[in-house]
């Protein structure tokens, strides 16, 4: 998963890189698809559930799973988190980030740097013996404290022999809650925040997650390894 993990996050890398005004959402896709496979990996979330592509485009009220489109032009001012996940030597590693492109807005560069932060404050709860829910109240009180919202419906999850598997982790609850963390995990911890409400809406595609009051959402996403003393980023 290492391995993976490391060939995901310089694909990641290069295809974030690319994230500019005037360039299409389906441009950036092809990038990773074709990245991924001169690596010797292959793009797990395509065909996952049926889903089309191999990265995952949100820009702006688009939390989760857009679909990249040739018409979809990402433009000056955005934000757009990409996503993406990889099948490598029969293993899986999932990551995500959310850029601003070009001048974004105060409010928007907030969000994205609270989101980024929030993922530090994730990670600093991981270690045996701690619980799910250490993480996500911890995540839930700096979120809310920087005036943000924590989505409730989507969650992050263990993976390595799937693209999704248990357990679940919110990024909200309560301390002292929910399943024991043990070393050998392997998790996807992914802090979803939304700049207004935090209820969310499937689009007419039926895989865009979108904000139901149309503000502002960032996401980004580490895969770690739980060891004897904390973790171990994979994606990095």
């Amino acid at each position: 998963m290492a391995e993976g993990g490391k060939i995901l996050a310089q694909v990641l890398k290069k295809v974030s890189q690319a994230c500019k005004p005037g360039v299409s959402t389906w441009e950036l896709d092809c990038l990773a698809e074709s990245l991924i496979k001169e690596a010797g990996g292959e793009p797990s979330f395509k065909g996952f559930s049926d889903y089309p592509k191999s990265l995952c485009t949100s820009i702006n009220n688009v939390l989760v799973h857009g679909i990249p489109k040739e018409r979809e032009i990402i433009n000056n001012g955005d934000i757009v988190g990409l996503d993406l996940g990889l099948k490598y030597k029969g293993l899986y590693t999932d990551m995500a980030i959310t850029l601003g492109v070009g001048k974004v807005s105060k409010v928007g560069s907030k969000l994205v740097k609270v989101c980024h932060k929030s993922l530090d404050v994730a990670l600093a709860m991981i270690k045996p013996g701690n619980k799910v829910g250490d993480i996500g109240a911890a995540v839930q009180k700096y979120v809310e404290g920087a005036g943000f919202s924590v989505v409730r419906d989507l969650v992050g999850h263990g993976v390595g022999h799937g693209v999704h598997e248990l357990p679940r982790i919110p990024n909200f609850g309560e301390m002292g809650t929910g399943e024991e963390i043990k070393e050998g995990m392997c998790l996807a911890i992914e802090p979803m925040i939304c700049e207004k409400g935090y209820q969310i809406k499937t689009h007419k595609d039926g895989w865009g997650v979108e904000t139901f009051d149309n503000g502002l959402a960032a996401h980004f996403e580490v895969t770690v390894a739980v060891t004897d003393k904390g973790y171990e980023i994979l994606t990095k």
